[in-house]
């Protein structure tokens, strides 16, 4: 099965209002997540086909990739956790018993999902500095503050995700990375 296809047909491992939270949250990230991409691949080829054949750029392409570069990056560290992609050095965790591996997730998952709300804290102050120091963006004109609101979206949805990762493992047997996948390499190599 393809991302594509595991991303479409997603459903939480979660039971009950959980899965259901789990599972709205996920479509609202494959919708920012899809849309961001192909807006800054429209706009910038149009702008691309505006500087080659009419000899001008457009003015604000710039400040549009930048809004969708911070949208999809803080749409995709919810995405990386919800599918298990996230980086791991695992040397330790890999040498313990399953018992041991499921509460050292459940304790990472707790502390990665403390650290996203208190850097989900800290965005919002900064963001609230951002308006009241009244900054707008050169060519769109409006308050640069509001690039910033998808920083505090990214960090409440990851956390909201560590910490389902972490209820998922203290209600499973198995040992999961996030509430979709279970803990385990796959064998992505094929001889020749």
């Amino acid at each position: 099965m393809t991302d594509e296809e595991t991303e479409k047909n997603y459903r939480s491992g979660l039971p009950g209002p959980l899965g259901v939270i789990d599972t709205l949250i996920s479509k609202l990230e494959a919708v920012l997540l899809a849309m961001g991409v192909l807006l800054m691949a429209v706009n910038t080829i149009a702008n691309v086909i505006a500087r080659f054949v009419f000899g001008d750029s457009i003015f604000f392409s710039g400040e549009i990739n930048r809004i969708l570069i911070i949208m999809i990056t803080f749409a995709g560290i919810g995405y990386a956790a919800r599918h298990g992609r996230h980086i791991r050095m695992s040397a330790i965790y890999d040498a313990l018993p399953v018992g041991g591996r499921r509460a050292l997730m459940i304790v990472i998952a707790l502390f990665t999902s403390l650290v996203m709300f208190f850097l989900l804290y800290y965005s919002v102050v900064y963001i609230l500095e951002q308006r009241a120091s009244g900054r707008v963006l050169p060519a769109l004109g409006f308050e640069i503050w509001w690039i910033y609101v998808w920083a505090p979206l990214g960090f409440l949805i990851t956390g909201i995700q560590y910490l389902l990762t972490a209820i998922k493992n203290m209600t499973s047997r198995d040992v999961y990375l996030s509430t979709g996948v279970l803990d385990g390499y796959k064998d992505t190599e094929t001889e020749v």
